[in-house]
């Protein structure tokens, strides 16, 4: 099935919301998909650019924190973003248990894993709902957010994803999808990487890592370890997953 026009309630042979949302959709070019995924890497890598960029690794790892708290059980307080790339999300419930175990491991651990799922996705053509998801979650996120900076960053994030699934072509759409999928998969590393200098020069003493090892007894390098063994973990199936099957060589 091909791509497809811009998404719309349709009629007749159009399909309809549905029918886009549920079907699949041709796989980009070699070219756009190495392209992107290059842009991707260049985002991470370079200084200026990552400061802007690791928002969306930001929301991306308190939605983990907060998705995982109420799985568990645990009572959502709030998530608030900052304009630094922190964020906080707090939760109620026992200070101890694997419910709060799951609830500090998240975070670390969403970023990767759903640039993995995306990936997933993607590789079985999936491009639409791959979009859709992102509002949903974000839609669902953004109803705990409480502060300013917080909620503008969750709607300016959504509205640009909205804006490309339902105004743009089929190649803008692939193009976003893939471009966000390599995103996170190649970022989540460099979080990992910074929560340990911060961490070696004492300047994180209530990081994820730290309150994991006060609440297990692991020391918070294990942990450190255990968050850039799934980041690297997830890049690599993630990548062989967004590989195109079109490359002109190998």
């Amino acid at each position: 099935m091909d791509v497809g026009a811009h998404l719309s309630l349709g009629n007749g042979n159009d399909g309809g919301l549905w029918d886009r949302l549920t079907g699949t959709q041709d796989a980009p070019s070699w070219w756009l998909v190495a392209l992107v995924g290059l842009v991707a890497l260049a985002a991470v890598l370079h200084g200026r650019s990552w400061r802007v960029a690791r928002n969306v690794v930001t929301i991306a790892h308190e939605g983990g924190h907060a998705l995982i708290a109420l799985v568990t059980g645990r009572k959502l307080d709030g998530i608030k973003l900052h304009s630094d790339t922190s964020g906080v999300t707090v939760s109620r419930g026992k200070p101890h248990g694997p419910g709060m175990v799951f609830t500090a491991m998240a975070g670390y651990l969403t970023p990767p894993l759903l640039g993995l799922l995306f990936a997933a996705l993607l590789a079985g053509g999936r491009v639409t709902l791959m979009l859709w998801f992102s509002l949903a979650l974000l839609g669902g996120m953004l109803v705990m957010i409480r502060n300013v900076y917080g909620a503008v960053s969750v709607l300016v994030t959504a509205a640009i994803i909205f804006l490309v699934s339902w105004k743009t072509g089929p190649q803008v759409q692939a193009a976003f999808a893939y471009l966000a999928a390599w995103f996170l998969l190649l970022a989540g590393t460099r979080p990992v990487v910074e929560l340990q200098r911060m961490r070696a020069r004492r300047m994180a003493p209530s990081s994820d890592a730290d309150q994991l090892a006060h609440l297990t007894g692991v020391p918070g390098l294990t942990w450190v370890s255990l968050f850039f063994v799934v980041a690297l973990g997830s890049l690599g199936v993630g990548a062989l997953l967004l590989a195109p099957a079109d490359l002109p060589f190998g």
